[in-house]
Protein backbone atom coordinates (compact mmCIF):
# COMPACT_ATOMS: atom_id res chain seq x y z
CA UNK A 1 0.00 0.00 0.00
CA UNK A 2 1.19 3.56 -0.63
CA UNK A 3 0.41 6.06 1.65
CA UNK A 4 1.43 9.93 1.64
CA UNK A 5 1.84 12.48 4.44
CA UNK A 6 0.20 15.68 3.97
CA UNK A 7 3.21 17.78 5.33
CA UNK A 8 5.56 16.06 2.91
CA UNK A 9 3.77 17.19 -0.07
CA UNK A 10 4.37 20.67 -1.57
CA UNK A 11 0.99 22.17 -1.46
CA UNK A 12 0.93 21.95 2.61
CA UNK A 13 4.55 23.44 2.57
CA UNK A 14 4.74 26.37 -0.56
CA UNK A 15 3.79 29.31 -1.09
CA UNK A 16 2.34 28.94 2.69
CA UNK A 17 4.17 27.16 5.20
CA UNK A 18 0.69 25.52 6.44
CA UNK A 19 2.81 22.50 8.35
CA UNK A 20 3.89 25.82 10.61
CA UNK A 21 1.08 27.47 11.16
CA UNK A 22 -0.57 24.30 12.28
CA UNK A 23 2.45 23.31 14.93
CA UNK A 24 1.71 26.92 16.15
CA UNK A 25 -1.56 25.86 17.41
CA UNK A 26 -1.45 22.63 18.43
CA UNK A 27 1.07 23.83 20.73
CA UNK A 28 -1.64 25.52 22.24
CA UNK A 29 -4.66 23.17 22.25
CA UNK A 30 -3.98 21.15 25.29
CA UNK A 31 -4.28 24.47 27.34
CA UNK A 32 -7.63 25.11 25.04
CA UNK A 33 -9.24 21.75 25.43
CA UNK A 34 -10.14 22.43 29.15
CA UNK A 35 -12.35 25.56 27.63
CA UNK A 36 -14.01 23.48 24.99
CA UNK A 37 -14.49 19.72 26.66
CA UNK A 38 -17.20 20.57 29.05
CA UNK A 39 -19.14 21.69 26.02
CA UNK A 40 -18.89 18.68 23.97
CA UNK A 41 -22.60 17.36 23.11
CA UNK A 42 -24.21 19.79 24.36
CA UNK A 43 -27.48 20.90 22.67
CA UNK A 44 -27.26 24.40 23.57
CA UNK A 45 -23.32 24.57 21.36
CA UNK A 46 -23.52 26.86 18.42
CA UNK A 47 -21.58 24.77 15.87
CA UNK A 48 -21.20 28.35 13.99
CA UNK A 49 -20.49 30.45 16.88
CA UNK A 50 -20.00 32.79 17.95
CA UNK A 51 -20.70 34.30 14.20
CA UNK A 52 -22.08 32.30 12.17
CA UNK A 53 -21.24 33.65 8.81
CA UNK A 54 -18.24 35.39 10.03
CA UNK A 55 -16.69 31.80 10.79
CA UNK A 56 -17.90 30.32 8.19
CA UNK A 57 -16.67 33.00 5.41
CA UNK A 58 -13.55 32.71 7.22
CA UNK A 59 -13.12 29.06 6.54
CA UNK A 60 -14.06 29.15 3.13
CA UNK A 61 -11.48 32.05 2.55
CA UNK A 62 -7.80 32.14 1.31
CA UNK A 63 -6.13 33.05 4.48
CA UNK A 64 -4.65 30.28 6.24
CA UNK A 65 -3.78 32.16 8.93
CA UNK A 66 -7.49 33.47 9.68
CA UNK A 67 -8.59 30.19 9.62
CA UNK A 68 -6.42 29.06 12.12
CA UNK A 69 -7.09 31.87 14.40
CA UNK A 70 -10.72 31.49 13.67
CA UNK A 71 -11.07 27.79 15.73
CA UNK A 72 -8.26 29.20 18.41
CA UNK A 73 -10.81 32.17 18.96
CA UNK A 74 -13.54 30.03 19.41
CA UNK A 75 -12.14 27.39 21.55
CA UNK A 76 -10.54 30.08 23.74
CA UNK A 77 -14.79 31.50 24.08
CA UNK A 78 -15.57 27.98 24.91
CA UNK A 79 -17.32 27.01 22.05
CA UNK A 80 -17.68 22.86 22.18
CA UNK A 81 -14.63 20.82 19.97
CA UNK A 82 -17.64 18.88 18.35
CA UNK A 83 -19.60 21.63 17.33
CA UNK A 84 -16.09 23.21 15.97
CA UNK A 85 -15.39 20.55 14.18
CA UNK A 86 -19.82 20.62 12.76
CA UNK A 87 -18.61 23.94 11.33
CA UNK A 88 -15.63 22.59 9.69
CA UNK A 89 -17.80 19.88 7.93
CA UNK A 90 -20.12 22.43 6.90
CA UNK A 91 -17.92 24.07 4.93
CA UNK A 92 -16.33 21.49 3.41
CA UNK A 93 -19.62 19.83 2.36
CA UNK A 94 -20.13 23.74 0.74
CA UNK A 95 -17.08 22.84 -1.42
CA UNK A 96 -18.73 19.70 -2.91
CA UNK A 97 -22.17 21.71 -3.15
CA UNK A 98 -20.62 25.08 -5.20
CA UNK A 99 -18.15 22.58 -6.77
CA UNK A 100 -18.40 23.75 -10.71
CA UNK A 101 -18.49 21.39 -13.00
CA UNK A 102 -15.54 23.30 -14.94
CA UNK A 103 -13.70 21.47 -13.42
CA UNK A 104 -11.84 18.46 -13.85
CA UNK A 105 -13.66 15.28 -13.03
CA UNK A 106 -11.74 13.42 -10.76
CA UNK A 107 -11.61 16.67 -8.46
CA UNK A 108 -15.08 15.45 -7.03
CA UNK A 109 -13.14 13.24 -4.91
CA UNK A 110 -10.66 15.32 -4.14
CA UNK A 111 -13.66 17.83 -2.55
CA UNK A 112 -14.93 14.82 -0.94
CA UNK A 113 -11.85 13.46 0.66
CA UNK A 114 -11.95 16.54 3.02
CA UNK A 115 -15.34 16.46 3.51
CA UNK A 116 -15.12 12.55 4.59
CA UNK A 117 -12.47 13.17 7.12
CA UNK A 118 -14.31 16.35 8.28
CA UNK A 119 -17.57 14.45 9.16
CA UNK A 120 -14.93 11.65 10.42
CA UNK A 121 -13.61 13.82 12.93
CA UNK A 122 -16.72 15.56 13.73
CA UNK A 123 -18.24 11.91 14.54
CA UNK A 124 -15.24 11.00 16.71
CA UNK A 125 -15.37 13.86 18.82
CA UNK A 126 -19.07 12.90 19.66
CA UNK A 127 -18.40 9.92 20.67
CA UNK A 128 -14.79 9.61 21.80
CA UNK A 129 -13.45 13.72 22.86
CA UNK A 130 -10.00 14.07 23.24
CA UNK A 131 -7.40 16.91 22.14
CA UNK A 132 -5.52 14.86 19.80
CA UNK A 133 -8.22 14.55 17.97
CA UNK A 134 -9.08 17.74 17.74
CA UNK A 135 -5.82 18.45 15.74
CA UNK A 136 -8.16 16.38 12.82
CA UNK A 137 -10.76 19.68 12.89
CA UNK A 138 -7.73 21.85 11.96
CA UNK A 139 -6.29 19.65 9.63
CA UNK A 140 -9.72 19.51 8.02
CA UNK A 141 -10.19 23.60 7.80
CA UNK A 142 -6.57 23.97 6.31
CA UNK A 143 -7.80 20.88 3.70
CA UNK A 144 -10.88 23.33 2.88
CA UNK A 145 -8.66 26.23 2.36
CA UNK A 146 -6.59 23.90 0.08
CA UNK A 147 -9.66 22.91 -1.97
CA UNK A 148 -11.00 26.40 -2.69
CA UNK A 149 -10.14 26.24 -6.22
CA UNK A 150 -12.70 23.72 -6.62
CA UNK A 151 -14.99 27.05 -6.10
CA UNK A 152 -12.78 29.24 -8.64
CA UNK A 153 -15.40 29.64 -9.86
CA UNK A 154 -18.50 28.59 -7.64
CA UNK A 155 -21.43 26.89 -8.31
CA UNK A 156 -24.39 29.02 -7.44
CA UNK A 157 -26.20 27.59 -4.74
CA UNK A 158 -29.89 26.71 -5.88
CA UNK A 159 -32.98 28.85 -4.47
CA UNK A 160 -36.33 27.06 -3.97
CA UNK A 161 -38.09 27.77 -6.84
CA UNK A 162 -41.68 29.44 -7.13
CA UNK A 163 -45.06 27.06 -7.62
CA UNK A 164 -43.44 24.09 -7.27
CA UNK A 165 -45.85 21.26 -6.20
CA UNK A 166 -44.03 18.14 -4.54
CA UNK A 167 -45.98 14.97 -6.19
CA UNK A 168 -43.80 14.93 -8.93
CA UNK A 169 -40.35 15.55 -8.12
CA UNK A 170 -38.84 12.47 -6.37
CA UNK A 171 -39.76 10.80 -9.65
CA UNK A 172 -38.31 13.51 -11.73
CA UNK A 173 -35.14 13.19 -9.65
CA UNK A 174 -34.74 9.62 -10.41
CA UNK A 175 -35.29 10.20 -14.24
CA UNK A 176 -32.41 13.16 -13.63
CA UNK A 177 -30.28 10.67 -12.41
CA UNK A 178 -30.83 8.23 -15.51
CA UNK A 179 -29.32 11.13 -18.02
CA UNK A 180 -25.63 12.07 -17.46
CA UNK A 181 -23.96 15.10 -16.10
CA UNK A 182 -27.58 16.05 -14.22
CA UNK A 183 -25.56 17.92 -11.34
CA UNK A 184 -27.04 20.73 -10.97
CA UNK A 185 -30.63 20.04 -12.38
CA UNK A 186 -30.54 17.42 -9.75
CA UNK A 187 -29.86 20.25 -6.74
CA UNK A 188 -32.67 22.15 -7.53
CA UNK A 189 -35.08 19.75 -7.44
CA UNK A 190 -33.59 18.27 -3.69
CA UNK A 191 -34.04 22.06 -3.07
CA UNK A 192 -37.32 22.39 -4.69
CA UNK A 193 -38.62 19.65 -2.68
CA UNK A 194 -37.60 20.72 0.91
CA UNK A 195 -39.37 24.00 0.16
CA UNK A 196 -42.42 22.51 -0.38
CA UNK A 197 -42.68 21.34 3.19
CA UNK A 198 -43.07 17.47 1.97
CA UNK A 199 -41.63 14.93 4.47
CA UNK A 200 -38.25 15.46 3.97
CA UNK A 201 -37.48 11.60 4.81
CA UNK A 202 -38.85 10.50 1.63
CA UNK A 203 -36.39 12.53 0.02
CA UNK A 204 -33.73 10.32 1.98
CA UNK A 205 -35.07 7.18 1.27
CA UNK A 206 -35.38 8.31 -2.56
CA UNK A 207 -31.66 9.58 -2.14
CA UNK A 208 -30.89 5.96 -0.74
CA UNK A 209 -32.63 3.41 -3.49
CA UNK A 210 -30.91 5.95 -5.97
CA UNK A 211 -27.55 5.00 -5.24
CA UNK A 212 -28.00 1.35 -4.40
CA UNK A 213 -29.56 1.23 -7.90
CA UNK A 214 -25.93 1.93 -9.51
CA UNK A 215 -22.71 0.64 -9.32
CA UNK A 216 -21.79 1.96 -6.52
CA UNK A 217 -18.53 2.68 -4.66
CA UNK A 218 -16.54 3.89 -1.60
CA UNK A 219 -16.44 7.15 -2.17
CA UNK A 220 -20.43 7.46 -3.08
CA UNK A 221 -21.87 5.55 -0.25
CA UNK A 222 -18.97 8.19 1.99
CA UNK A 223 -20.94 11.13 0.01
CA UNK A 224 -24.57 9.76 0.44
CA UNK A 225 -23.74 8.39 4.42
CA UNK A 226 -21.74 11.55 5.39
CA UNK A 227 -24.00 14.47 4.43
CA UNK A 228 -27.12 12.01 5.80
CA UNK A 229 -25.42 11.83 9.19
CA UNK A 230 -24.87 15.78 8.94
CA UNK A 231 -27.75 16.29 7.96
CA UNK A 232 -29.55 14.75 10.85
CA UNK A 233 -27.55 16.56 13.48
CA UNK A 234 -27.75 20.04 11.78
CA UNK A 235 -29.91 22.32 13.31
CA UNK A 236 -30.18 24.96 10.65
CA UNK A 237 -32.52 24.02 7.73
CA UNK A 238 -30.20 25.53 5.22
CA UNK A 239 -27.62 24.09 6.13
CA UNK A 240 -29.49 20.44 6.31
CA UNK A 241 -30.80 21.38 2.48
CA UNK A 242 -26.53 22.17 1.50
CA UNK A 243 -25.56 18.69 2.80
CA UNK A 244 -28.15 17.16 0.67
CA UNK A 245 -27.28 19.52 -2.00
CA UNK A 246 -24.20 18.08 -2.04
CA UNK A 247 -24.55 14.16 -1.95
CA UNK A 248 -26.87 14.45 -4.69
CA UNK A 249 -24.83 16.27 -6.82
CA UNK A 250 -21.70 14.14 -6.12
CA UNK A 251 -24.42 11.13 -6.92
CA UNK A 252 -26.22 12.95 -10.46
CA UNK A 253 -21.84 13.71 -10.95
CA UNK A 254 -21.24 9.90 -11.27
CA UNK A 255 -24.43 8.68 -12.84
CA UNK A 256 -26.13 6.88 -14.53
CA UNK A 257 -23.71 3.95 -14.23
CA UNK A 258 -23.68 0.24 -16.13
CA UNK A 259 -25.73 -0.93 -12.81
CA UNK A 260 -25.29 -4.25 -12.90
CA UNK A 261 -24.75 -4.36 -9.18
CA UNK A 262 -28.38 -4.23 -9.54
CA UNK A 263 -28.59 -6.88 -11.53
CA UNK A 264 -26.40 -9.64 -9.36
CA UNK A 265 -29.08 -8.25 -6.97
CA UNK A 266 -32.07 -9.67 -8.55
CA UNK A 267 -30.22 -12.72 -9.41
CA UNK A 268 -29.36 -13.79 -5.89
CA UNK A 269 -33.09 -13.16 -4.88
CA UNK A 270 -34.31 -15.15 -7.56
CA UNK A 271 -32.38 -17.90 -5.98
CA UNK A 272 -33.11 -17.11 -3.02
CA UNK A 273 -36.45 -17.58 -3.68
CA UNK A 274 -36.15 -20.89 -5.49
CA UNK A 275 -36.72 -19.62 -9.31
CA UNK A 276 -35.28 -21.16 -12.26
CA UNK A 277 -33.16 -18.21 -13.62
CA UNK A 278 -33.55 -19.67 -16.80
CA UNK A 279 -36.87 -20.62 -17.33
CA UNK A 280 -38.60 -16.87 -18.01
Amino acid sequence: AMADRMEESNAWRHPIDLVAILEAAFERLPDLWDHSTGNVGAPDSSPLAPRPSQLLATLLGDDPQAVVDALLAALEQGHAADAIAQAVAYAAALRIARFHTSNEFGDWDTALHTFTFANAVHQGLRRAPSPELLRGVFDAAISVYLDRFLNTPAARLPEPQPGVQSETLLADLAALLDRQQQVNAAAQLVVNYLATGADPQRLLATIGRLLLREDRDFHTIQAVEGAFRQYSLAADATQRAHFLVAAVRYLAAHAPTVRSQGQTYQIALRLHRGEALFEG
